[in-house]
């Protein structure tokens, strides 16, 4: 029986229209870097300050933190002009699982600034999911399972034979697996392929979050 659902944000549980990929992507050109689209790609979910780091090469610690307080800064603008949404029938899935008893965490591989500001933009608290980690609370970010273990630390589920992971990227699925989760979910709702996705080790592919209740053998 899966006792904690735990899912990623963007392209996952929320439409942001890849406003990240465009804010890492701006920044680290602003920062010099050249990446290209499969670079960007292969950091997607990730841990955005190691993103930085990793697709400028070699930088200082300070070039770093330069580049992601761009990013910020770029992703904050994004956010203003084009409101993020919850993805149809999410919040619908979100309250069937619950309703079921089951925990449901959101796991993020933005920092806890960034997240605590999308949420309050959509409106989310205590009363739509039950925990949420971000990036800069685990020694590491996707694809390490940290941020599963730390969601089942936060509802108290101990087995990781009861959690169910989902995301929209090859890292999400990485990190479920990595945890050992008795289902890794891969959703189409985000910017990879059924194809791309399914080349990963997962359990099941799925339209998107919204499915989640039926396939459990809920009613959303």
């Amino acid at each position: 029986m899966i006792e904690l659902v735990a899912l990623d944000i963007a392209g996952t549980t929320v439409q942001e229209n890849g406003a990240v990929y465009v804010a890492l992507r701006e920044a680290v050109e602003a920062a010099g870097g050249t990446p290209g689209d499969e670079d960007v790609r292969r950091w997607m979910g990730a841990d955005k300050r190691e993103a930085i780091a990793r697709l400028l090469g070699s930088p200082s610690p300070a070039a770093v933190e330069a580049a992601f307080s761009d990013f910020h800064r770029r992703l904050t603008a994004a956010y203003a002009a084009h409101r993020p949404e919850p993805l149809p029938g999410v919040e619908k899935a979100l309250a069937a699982l619950r309703a079921a008893g089951i925990k449901v965490a959101l796991t993020t591989g933005f920092d806890r600034r960034i997240t605590d500001s999308l949420l309050d933009l959509l409106g989310w608290d205590s009363s739509v999911v039950d925990a949420v980690v971000c990036v800069d609370d685990v020694p590491a970010g996707r694809p390490a399972p940290y941020m599963v273990f730390r969601a089942m630390e936060a509802t108290g589920v101990r087995d990781v034979a009861s959690v169910l992971t989902a995301g929209d990227t090859v890292l999400d699925l990485r990190a479920g697996t990595n945890a050992g989760a008795a289902m890794v979910v891969g959703v189409l709702t985000g910017g990879m392929t059924a194809a791309q996705l399914g080349a990963e080790r997962h359990t099941h592919l799925l339209p998107g979050v919204a499915d989640l209740p039926a396939h459990l053998g809920l009613t959303a």
